[in-house]
């Protein structure tokens, strides 16, 4: 197990309401720094503060529908192929970091006021999440402007911190960055997404329609996952929320893709647990996160850029 990631049976409930040892996120290095790939994982903590679960009317396993759940696992092979990793440490379902900071939900959060509502806030899906998948509440009434202020503060700004720097230094150090954002989708979203008769995909990748990433780049991503024998998507039912647009900026030589991996591939659900295909898949996540860190180092994809 490489250092910082946690193998598949870790599950960490906290024993204090505010633990002041919590982290915000765990940042495993390259171990010889060679490619602009940098990948994250933001909804795959899997740390629960007692806060959390002494305030939540859900069981443990319902508030953890919202993670995508064992994705850290799948980046293992990054370090040591050469590309850094950054995964979120605390659960989606207390922070989560693919929302704006200014994504607080009225319907939650004492104070707020309700002006001005997206969709994903209308849903119960902002920053400080109301819900969990299904649209089950998490709480039986509000929590204080307060208590939200003070988990962006401890967790929300570090982790956006620490990937804003990652990308500069990518920047500085190869010219360009290319940051993969990992994610897992329900097979029920994919399912329901569909168009009739079309091919169920199992990777979805959200580049905002070209906007967060160079189609040269999408193009390549693409190919690594298909020559592994899986069916990909592109912007369909997901395009890429706030990680991809705040980090993709390909003018400046910054991609940000999202990348959503079915979990009917190796999750079982219901328990939010690994299913009979999880090893196998494993194995072919490792070599998939290699051939994906040499895009990073590929020459080739820089020259037909510039061409273009």
């Amino acid at each position: 197990m490489i250092k910082g990631f946690r193998n598949r049976n870790s599950l960490v409930y906290s024993q204090k309401n505010s633990d002041p040892d919590m982290q915000a996120y765990q940042y495993i290095p390259a171990l010889s720094p060679s490619s602009a790939v940098v990948f994250a994982s933001p909804h795959s903590g899997r740390d629960y503060p007692a806060e959390l679960l002494n305030s939540s009317i859900l069981e443990p396993t319902a508030l953890r529908s919202s993670e995508d759940a064992y994705v850290d696992c799948f980046l293992r092979a990054a370090s040591p192929a050469g590309a850094p990793v950054l995964l979120g440490a605390v659960p989606r379902a207390y922070v989560d970091y693919n929302r704006a900071a200014t994504e607080l939900d009225p319907a939650l959060i004492a104070g707020v006021a309700a002006h001005g509502l997206n969709p994903r806030i209308s849903s119960g899906l902002g920053v400080i999440p109301r819900v969990v998948a299904g649209g089950r509440a998490i709480y039986r009434g509000k929590i204080t402007r307060a208590e939200a202020e003070d988990r962006l503060r401890r967790f929300w700004h570090p982790y956006h911190t620490k990937l804003d720097e990652l990308m500069a230094e990518q920047r500085k150090r190869f010219g360009r960055a290319i940051l993969l954002d990992m994610h897992s989708m329900p097979r029920d979203a994919v399912s329901m997404n569909r168009q009739h008769n079309a091919i169920r995909p199992d990777i979805v990748l959200g580049d905002r329609f070209g906007a967060a990433a160079h189609s040269a780049i999408t193009d390549s991503v693409a190919a690594v996952f298909a020559d592994a024998g899986l069916r990909v998507a592109r912007n369909s039912p997901f395009a890429g929320a706030y990680i991809t647009q705040r980090h993709g900026t390909p003018s400046i030589g910054q991609h940000a893709i999202q990348i959503e991996i079915d979990r009917g591939l190796y999750l079982d659900e219901a328990r939010v647990a690994p299913n009979n295909g999880f090893d196998s898949f494993q194995k072919l996540m490792d070599q998939i996160v290699r051939n994906l860190v040499d895009l990073g180092r590929d020459q080739s994809s820089r020259i037909a850029l510039a061409a273009e």
